[in-house]
């Protein structure tokens, strides 16, 4: 940051820099944009150790200051982890290039044809905590999908994500996108969030990544348009007709495959009929990984052992080994306890009844919605799309994980040969 400037001349000298550098990047062909991440994987490979040692003093100064062993481990930047952020970098780079493909396309009586361009979103605001390699993600993400991005990662991080970002630029200064394309928010000055989240005039959308205070924040302060989700209370409901060995297979995937991610359970509802036949297994096998069960009434009278319940239980998202249990009438009342109390994220349904699930599929209201499969393949990389931006609960623009497609918009396009109206 330049010394000279207070925190909102800077970081709209820093807005009117990424609106030209959209411009650019929106243009470039796909071939310009490919070369262009391959010369900043390789800027990244010759900065290994200026990286490394960066991330070094993050770590001290995190140590110092107190920070716990988790958020430590997020932090840290050992050769393996760049090694995984110069790989992420080339798989992104080999996805089909959305940018610039028309769909739809259909004459109509008057002889025109109309159909549908995909074209970049602009400027990409990222705010960020923790993970330093985020910063190489959305830098790749949103360079593939021909935008420009201001990041901006937690200040526990600061040195890396200069020392990342640096490189970035590196690669792309020669390229025909322009250093520009990329550009970190130097400060950790938490007035360049506010600034950043009310610059309209250069940044189109702004994504958050981090934890629920975090992301409502950012909805509350926004002038800019946020692609977001606040929690995961993601459900399991096991119906009548569910195979009971495949249930339990999912429950214990679902909850335990990994506690403090977006896209685990946290809420199990077993129909009243399979109660006394699901619960006692599923509790043996939770119980042996360490899973607290609170549970409903109807629970407890299965499994006396649980704890009860309260209210708020069934909205919590615990990232650990809580799981809350309900047992519901019929599928009626599971899908009106996800509605009511789910987040919007994931939920499934395992039966062997298609009507059930078709209803379920269609009635409950989520970014995800699985038939007989853990709730855990709510990710960018399982449904194909190679990375993801993050995961989406709103219902405009992007819904679910968020990829190259969800990065951009689409603009109708009209073709004629002369017509007039």
């Amino acid at each position: 940051m330049n010394v000279s400037m207070n925190v909102e001349d800077y970081m709209h000298e820093l807005g009117g820099r990424a609106r030209a550098a959209a411009r650019r990047t929106a243009r470039a062909s796909s071939a310009e944009r490919s070369a262009a991440l391959e010369a900043v994987a390789v800027a990244l490979e010759a900065d290994r150790a200026v990286i490394r040692r960066a991330n070094e003093a993050d770590l001290a100064a995190g140590s110092a200051a107190g920070l716990d062993a988790p958020l430590l481990d997020r932090l840290r930047l050992d050769d393996a982890a760049i090694d995984r952020m110069i790989d992420g970098l080339r798989q992104v780079n080999v996805l089909p290039d959305p940018v610039g493909a028309i769909t739809d396309l259909n004459f109509r009586p008057s002889g025109i044809q109309v159909g549908r361009m995909r074209v970049p979103l602009g400027v990409i605001g990222i705010i960020y905590e923790s993970r330093p390699n985020v910063t190489v993600d959305a830098a790749a993400l949103c360079l593939k999908s021909g935008n420009a991005t201001i990041l901006r990662g937690g200040s526990e991080a600061i040195e890396s994500n200069r020392a990342i970002a640096a490189s970035v630029r590196r690669g792309l200064a020669e390229s025909a996108l322009g250093e520009d394309a990329v550009q970190l928010v130097a400060t950790t000055d938490r007035a360049a969030v506010g600034h950043l989240l009310r610059m309209q005039e250069y940044v189109d959308v702004i994504v958050p990544r981090g934890g629920k205070g975090l992301i409502e924040r950012i909805s509350a302060d926004a002038r800019v348009p946020v692609i977001k989700h606040l929690d995961g209370n993601c459900h399991v409901y096991v119906d009548r007709a569910a195979d009971a060995a495949m249930a339990i297979h999912i429950i214990l995937n679902s909850k335990c495959q990994r506690y403090g991610v977006c896209n685990a359970m946290e809420t199990l509802l077993v129909h009243a009929e399979r109660a006394a036949e699901i619960l006692p297994a599923a509790e043996a096998r939770l119980a042996a990984e360490g899973v607290e069960i609170r549970g409903c009434d109807a629970t407890l009278a299965v499994l006396p052992q649980a704890n009860r319940a309260s209210e708020e239980d069934w909205y919590e998202e615990y990232l650990g080994p809580i799981l809350a249990v309900k047992v519901v009438a019929d599928l009626d009342a599971a899908i009106a306890h996800i509605n009511h109390y789910g987040s919007a994220h994931t939920d499934a349904i395992v039966t062997a009844d298609y009507a059930a699930a078709r209803r379920f599929l269609a009635e409950v209201d989520s970014s995800s919605v699985m038939v007989n499969a853990s709730t855990r393949f709510a990710d960018g990389f399982e449904y194909g799309l190679g990375a993801e931006i993050g995961i989406s609960t709103d219902k405009l623009h992007a819904r679910g994980p968020v990829g190259l497609e969800g990065l951009t918009t689409q603009k109708y396009v009209v073709l004629g040969d002369g017509q007039v109206r």
